[in-house]
C-alpha cells in the first residue's frame, strides 16, 4: 500500500550529472533512516547512501563518497540522490527505500553498512545508465 515515487534516472556520458528523486505520501520521511540502493546487472544489491533522520548523519558507500550527495527536503518529503562524475561503472537500477526501525543509519568506520532486510518499502527504481 505504500508507494514511494522515484525518478530522475537517464543516459548520461561519463562525467556527466543525475540527480535522483524518492517521494512518498503515506508518512514522513524525516522520522526514519532513509536509504539509497542500487543494482547492477549480475550485481548483488548493495547500499549507496543514507539518511538519517531529523538532520542526522549521512553516510555513503566508499565507491561514490565525494562524488554523490544525498539530501531532504522535509517540505516536500522527499530524499534526493544528486550524483556526479558518473562512472560507467555508476550504471545500476537505483532504489530509494525506508527503514521504519531505525532513525540512524547503519555505518562501519563511516561507511554505509545497511541490513537490507531492515529496509521496510522500497522504490520501484529508476535506470541509471552512464556510457564511456
Amino acid at each position: 500500500q505504500v508507494q514511494f515515487v522515484e525518478s530522475g534516472g537517464g543516459l548520461v556520458q561519463a562525467g556527466g550529472s543525475l540527480r535522483l528523486s524518492c517521494k512518498v505520501s503515506e508518512f514522513a520521511l524525516d522520522y526514519y533512516a532513509i536509504g539509497w540502493f542500487r543494482q547492477a546487472p549480475g550485481k548483488e544489491r548493495e547500499g549507496v547512501s543514507c539518511l538519517s533522520a531529523r538532520a542526522g548523519s549521512i553516510v555513503y558507500t566508499d565507491a561514490v563518497r565525494g562524488r554523490f550527495t544525498a539530501s531532504r527536503d522535509n517540505a516536500r518529503n522527499a530524499v534526493y540522490l544528486q550524483m556526479d562524475s558518473l562512472k560507467p561503472e555508476d550504471t545500476a537500477v537505483y532504489y530509494c527505500a525506508a527503514n521504519l526501525m531505525r532513525t540512524v543509519c547503519q555505518s562501519e568506520r563511516g561507511t554505509y553498512s545497511p541490513t537490507q532486510h531492515e529496509y521496510n518499502y522500497w522504490g520501484q527504481g529508476t535506470q541509471v545508465t552512464v556510457s564511456s
